[in-house]
């Protein structure tokens, strides 16, 4: 069953009826956890997954040229009549999320990923935010210390590499990335904060290189299921983990695929194996 819209309300916001339909974007896997996220949350749920291999990675790129590709992927999941679209990607979101809800909202509500850099700060210990070398030290990353940690010790770690050794599951080069990640990491942290999508499928991993011995458990914060919730308050519906029966639709540069191979090295992307295809 597909979901069947119709507009309502002053602003012509698209509402769904039948089951809810939710997508996601990004130029690679990233988007993965948050997909997993909205899939324990929602079973029943129909995904849509629009990726960009054809412009893949979208952190090298100028702003502007990020946004016209940021713009085609989000178009291609629209064309699918989603009732949310998630920007499953941090670099996507600092640079493009204004344009996507200038293009696509009210209609579609869009939902950006923000490092949780908020709860992070409200822990009050030193913390330390992983991100790529593009957000490290951004004019964005900062307004959001100066926002919601001023007087918290905050350390910037510019993790070189590891989104992209995430992204083909490097074993080798994820182990490196990571290891040169957490030497950057002072050893008083007691929270590290994942800026990145991509980080998030290897957060134990990042954990076990970050925590010090005799020390208090380190606690990572991610965004992944702060953004589902948010997605399905945006679009009035309520968590059913109990439900079932959701299928899944993978976009690739605008072409139906399937899930990249890489993908499967992850948990996050064999709990969509058993996902039926949509028809």
């Amino acid at each position: 069953m597909r979901s069947v819209p119709h507009r309502t309300g002053p602003e012509g916001r698209i509402v769904y009826r039948g089951r809810v339909k939710i997508a996601l974007m990004d130029s690679g896997i990233g988007l993965l956890a948050a997909t997993a996220a909205v899939r324990r949350l929602r079973p029943d749920a129909d995904l849509v997954l629009s990726l960009d291999p054809d412009g893949m990675p979208w952190g090298p790129r100028t702003p502007e040229d990020l946004t016209r590709r940021a713009l085609a992927v989000a178009e291609a999941a629209a064309a699918h009549e989603p009732a949310a679209l998630i920007v499953g990607c941090n670099t996507a979101t600092v640079h493009a999320l204004p344009a996507l809800r200038t293009l696509l909202e009210p209609a579609l509500p869009v939902i950006g990923t923000v490092p949780a850099i908020k709860p992070a700060a409200a822990g009050g210990g030193p913390f330390a935010i992983w991100a790529t070398p593009a957000t490290t030290g951004s004019p964005y990353q900062r307004g959001l210390i100066k926002d919601f940690a001023d007087g918290v010790t905050v350390t910037e770690v510019p993790c070189h590499g590891l989104a992209e050794a995430v992204e083909h599951a490097d074993e080798a080069a994820i182990d490196a990335a990571v290891a040169a990640a957490a030497a950057l990491t002072p050893d008083d942290v007691t929270t590290v904060v994942l800026g990145c999508t991509h980080y998030e499928l290897v957060a134990e991993r990042i954990r076990a290189a970050v925590q010090r011995p005799g020390t208090a458990p380190l606690v990572l914060h991610a965004s992944a299921g702060a953004v589902a919730a948010q997605a399905l308050r945006r679009i009035g519906e309520q968590p059913a983990p109990q439900a079932a029966g959701g299928t899944l639709t993978v976009l690739l540069s605008g072409r139906e695929g399937t899930l990249p191979t890489a993908a499967l090295a992850y948990e996050e992307g064999r709990l969509l194996q058993a996902v039926a295809p949509a028809h």
